[in-house]
């Protein structure tokens, strides 16, 4: 399970999946989105700039990663 420390307030989807290495790449974040292959707390999510707040669970390619405020 892969944590990341939020310094702001959120930090959105696509740049969680980059920051935590499960996505090379913004354009792989997108795809992978869009197709549905990322979960937001269980349920699937199709925004990429959707806003993580502390307590968020991402799961992706069978990894977890959770957010902290």
């Amino acid at each position: 399970m892969e944590t990341i420390r939020l310094r702001d307030e959120y930090i959105k989807l696509g740049q969680a999946l980059k920051a935590t290495g499960l996505c090379e790449s913004g354009v792989d974040a997108k795809y992978a989105i869009e197709k549905g292959l990322v979960k937001v707390n269980g349920d699937v999510a199709y925004q990429r700039g959707k806003k993580l707040r502390g307590g968020d669970v991402v799961t992706y390619k069978g990894e977890t990663i959770r957010i902290e405020s």
